[in-house]
């Protein structure tokens, strides 16, 4: 495997800690649980411990240009190239010792209690989700493998575009990003590279249908005069898929975006749960929760939401008061 360390960097983020075409970030939600300022809206929802969550992608590039997208449209050219791919194997262990690497400075911090640093060297989940699109890699339904050999839950998101792809993999949870209710607002707000985006979308959502075993969701970054329209048509766009979640989260005015949208285009998060509630009254989720800190909302179809461990000697994580 090519390592990158100490050379040449293969993305186009400085942030950003990569070997080869795997690259790691640690999420503002880690740091905040280890030292106790709280937790990602993913533990409210679904039980994930954020202090030992590696947010990671297998490539950087995308096929899209979604004009809420925080980052630099220009570093994501979507030419492939020769990559010299590495195995699944690699990847997974690479991010691992990446998330390491970018929790080490920690173990010195005297906010940080010493079992939940040692906790955070050993990651119970990865959110395949940092950057790019991660349905470029070619062999990721066998990188999420490589992730649950490890007993690690897999939180992967998509755009939809490779609905083949998708078909073949098995996360723990699924996510698609529906941004349009309709083509012409999806034209206009993603921005796809390829003509059959819209299309190969629909497509995803029939592939999500199929899913019996990967929780699915249906995830929605919602702006303000853009995509804030026929919630009807959204929630049957949801119902197709059989979507056992629904997220709707707020645009949010930061990096590059702030070149292409104002920052009017931000929902409120009264506006958020207010579309949300509009998407429910055509939706079986009767299930509402919300984390107004996050601007965001997901519908489930029951309350028990929260994921299942793999092989952790219990069935369910540890259930911990969390305040909304």
């Amino acid at each position: 495997m090519s390592n990158s360390e100490g050379g040449p960097k293969q993305v186009d983020d400085p942030d950003y800690h990569s070997v080869n075409h795997t690259a790691a970030q640690t999420c503002g939600w880690t740091k905040n649980a280890l030292t106790g300022r709280g937790k990602c809206y993913k533990n409210v929802f679904y039980g994930i411990e954020s202090h030992r969550c590696i947010q990671m992608t297998p490539v950087v590039k995308c096929n899209e240009r979604c004009v809420f997208c925080w980052r630099d449209h220009a570093g994501h050219a979507y030419e492939l190239g020769d990559v010299e791919w590495d195995d699944p194997a690699a990847v997974a262990d690479a991010s691992v010792e990446l998330q390491r690497k970018l929790l080490s400075g920690f173990g010195g911090n005297e906010d940080v209690p010493r079992e939940r640093f040692e906790e955070s060297l050993e990651p119970h989940h990865v959110a395949i989700s940092l950057d790019g699109e991660p349905t470029l890699y070619p062999h990721l339904p066998e990188l999420i493998e490589e992730f649950h050999d490890r007993d690690i839950t897999t939180f992967l998101v998509s755009n939809g575009t490779r609905p083949e792809m998708l078909d073949e993999c098995d996360p723990t949870q699924l996510y698609v990003s529906v941004d349009a209710p309709d083509r012409e607002t999806f034209d206009a707000t993603v921005k796809a590279v390829e003509d059959d985006a819209w299309g190969t979308l629909v497509e995803t959502l029939d592939v999500l249908a199929r899913k019996d075993e990967t929780r699915t969701v249906v995830r929605t970054t919602l702006v303000r005069d853009h995509n804030m329209h026929r919630p009807a048509w959204y929630a049957a766009m949801c119902d197709r898929a059989r979507a056992d979640f629904v997220e709707l989260k707020a645009y949010m005015h930061v990096g590059h975006s702030r070149g292409r949208l104002d920052r009017d285009s931000m929902p409120d998060h009264e506006e958020v749960v207010a579309f949300a509630e509009r998407m429910q009254e055509f939706l079986p989720h009767d299930e509402l929760r919300q984390v107004p800190a996050s601007r965001v909302a997901m519908l489930a179809r029951d309350s028990d939401t929260w994921i299942p461990k793999l092989n952790k000697g219990s069935e369910f994580w540890e259930r911990e008061p969390v305040a909304e």
